[in-house]
């Protein structure tokens, strides 16, 4: 099947694992591109990283894999470098996720391919960079995050460092991945992209990072996630679980006041202003902390979002599954065509006059015969 898109006649080589580059290859996968998938002849090491089969597919296989066509190559090979040759004749990039070593080793460079095709745009998506004196370090996402800084301040102040909840690093770095994929696509030109997790992570640390060079203020890990420079802004105990409060604006702290029947906040200079509810921050957050308690999160979060007040019920993943939003913007999906009840989460990015087709990942190889049978 010829995929539709506004990324269709672009084909993609992804010579990825795990997660970063198979992740980086889905989202130009959902968006029409052909990316074809490298696998060595034991395939995808996440053909097996989960316990969860549907059928033939495992579930963190399929999440980060439908759309995609596999072919095996073993590419120490003679024969598998012959395979990689013809695959990035006609291709317009390579997108691959090895260690930096391997990777100049087994010819995924655009150095190593400009003479096959020298249009290719080669992206390398590596733990520190594809060269340097740090490029060989091992790198996963449990070691990106406490390097980077991001695990030191993530968790409560008298708890250990903490890493995020799902694989930050990973995602991220995809996703600029194929940012920086596009562009050099769009400049027609081929060329060498370098994407390191570790600059990834650094780069999302913005703000912090400018306060920390600027100011030398150093972050901490704040109670109840808190913001460093809003108050409210973080979690809070109800009477039954956790709601969010995120309030930037003197205009809705009046609204939350008056709906708290809280009137003297309004005139108390602790309280008044956002200036001064930051240089008081303990004695606002108990204020607000006794008050909450007194009525469960759902119920604040209906009673304040009528005021346009950011106010949200903290709620696990299988509740954020099933909720409303997530049904209206059709965000869990059936892969193929329901023969197997394989669902994975959907395409995030919506473009007028197209629609995501979400088939099937590809068992191993199943597509050799059909794209090598030139070679």
């Amino acid at each position: 099947m010829t995929p539709s898109g506004p990324l269709s006649g672009i084909r993609i080589v992804e010579v990825g694992h795990m997660l970063a580059g198979p992740y980086c290859g889905l989202l130009l996968a959902d968006l029409g591109a052909d990316v074809v998938k490298v696998e060595p002849p034991d395939g995808d090491i996440a053909r097996h990283v989960s316990p969860h089969f549907i059928g033939p597919h495992n579930a963190y296989f399929a999440s980060l894999n439908r759309n995609k066509r596999s072919v095996v190559l073993d590419l120490g090979s003679r024969e598998g470098q012959a395979g990689l040759a013809h695959l990035v004749r006609d291709a317009h990039a390579l997108i691959t996720n090895l260690r930096p070593s391997a990777i100049k080793k087994l010819g995924l460079t655009y150095d190593a391919l400009r003479e096959i095709n020298p249009k290719l745009v080669c992206v390398a998506l590596t733990g520190y960079g594809l060269d340097g004196p740090f490029s060989e370090r091992p790198a996963y996402d449990y070691v990106i995050q406490p390097t980077s800084g991001v695990m030191a301040i993530t968790g409560e102040p008298d708890a250990p460092p903490t890493k995020t909840g799902y694989s930050a690093v990973d995602n991220s770095a995809g996703m600029l991945a194929a940012i920086g994929l596009l562009a050099k696509i769009v400049e027609g030109n081929g060329g060498q992209v370098d994407v390191a997790m570790y600059d990834t992570m650094l780069s999302q640390l913005n703000y912090l990072a400018g306060a920390s060079l600027n100011a030398g203020e150093t972050p901490v890990r704040r109670a109840n996630s808190s913001h460093p420079y809003i108050v409210p802004a973080q979690i809070f105990p109800t009477a039954d679980g956790w709601l969010t409060l995120f309030i930037t604006h003197d205009l809705f702290w009046a609204k939350f006041c008056l709906e708290l029947r809280q009137l003297e906040w309004l005139t108390d200079p602790r309280f008044a202003t956002m200036k001064a509810r930051r240089e008081n921050r303990v004695v606002v957050i108990d204020a607000i902390t006794q008050v909450l308690r007194s009525a469960t999160a759902k119920e604040w979060t209906r009673r304040l979002s009528k005021f346009g007040v950011v106010a949200a019920e903290v709620q696990g993943l299988e509740d954020a599954l099933g909720d409303p939003v997530t049904a209206d913007r059709r965000m869990v999906v059936q892969l193929g065509d329901g023969t197997l009840p394989l669902r994975a989460i959907g395409n995030p990015i919506r473009c007028s006059g197209f629609e995501t087709e979400y088939r099937m990942p590809p068992t191993l190889g199943e597509h050799g015969a059909e794209l090598l049978k030139a070679v």
